[in-house]
């Protein structure tokens, strides 16, 4: 009885790590530039007095999907999309350099850019900091131009250029506020061969259907398992009244 509800008990803990994982995802289906987290279920043996006879289940994260989710047109002058490959870099809360993917961007009242989230978006030599101006546009290779106060349209001004990285995705891995930082640490050199789009946004690469299809699922299972426990708890009840009559 005790090696039934102990396999039951491990599956069932083990589902709710893995809905936990499917129902982030699911909550960041709209998140710009979102990456969906990866995980599976491992078959590990329980190691112990005698032979290794009993086995049970273990979800672990795997990864997240690198497939890149759909662009989609939004004519805001501050969205940016990464084409194809790269990232944007931004400075994390603590201060260091991470990236995204997230292109929503936006003016802070100092004049910092900031991703959506409030990350300070970097240039060449740290924080891009936009003047006041009429009018802002982001071209192809992340340089912000701007038409100063006062001025015309024909007087645009260069106040830097986003850095766009393209590191080897194997040597990324992301942060718990959601930004993906180099495994070894350190930071990434920039790279002229990454371009954005403006006027649009990357939307999450997160595949809704599938999603609530896994979550249905994983719901089943662990519903099997909680089964499997009470079938436990009944047939040593059983088995006790059997002794006692005996």
């Amino acid at each position: 009885m005790d090696r039934l509800v102990y396999v039951a008990m491990s599956g069932a803990k083990e589902i709710l790590r893995a809905q936990a994982a499917n129902n982030h995802n699911l909550a960041n289906a709209s998140t710009t530039g979102f990456r969906a987290d990866l995980s599976a279920f491992q078959t590990q043996s329980v190691i112990g007095a005698g032979l290794p006879s009993r086995a049970y289940a273990t979800s672990d994260a795997v990864g997240w999907d690198r497939n890149s989710g759909s662009l989609e047109a939004t004519g805001r002058d501050l969205d940016v999309a990464i084409k194809g490959p790269g990232w944007i870099a931004v400075q994390a809360s603590d201060g260091s350099e991470a990236y995204t993917r997230a292109g929503n961007l936006r003016v802070e009242p100092t004049g910092i850019l900031t991703t959506v989230t409030g990350n300070s978006v970097l240039g060449d030599s740290g924080p891009l900091s936009v003047p006041p101006s009429t009018s802002i546009s982001i071209g192809g290779d992340g340089t912000v131009s701007v038409v100063p106060l006062g001025q015309t349209p024909k007087t645009v001004s260069s106040v830097g250029r986003i850095k766009l990285v393209n590191p080897p995705l194997q040597d990324l891995v992301r942060g718990n506020d959601g930004l993906f930082r180099l495994r070894a640490g350190g930071e990434a050199p920039a790279d002229a061969n990454v371009h954005v789009v403006a006027g649009t946004l990357e939307s999450s690469n997160v595949n809704i259907a599938e999603t609530m299809t896994n979550m249905i699922e994983l719901a089943r299972n662990y519903d099997l398992q909680v089964k499997a426990m009470h079938a436990a708890e009944d047939n040593a009840a059983t088995s006790a009244k059997l002794l006692q009559t005996s």
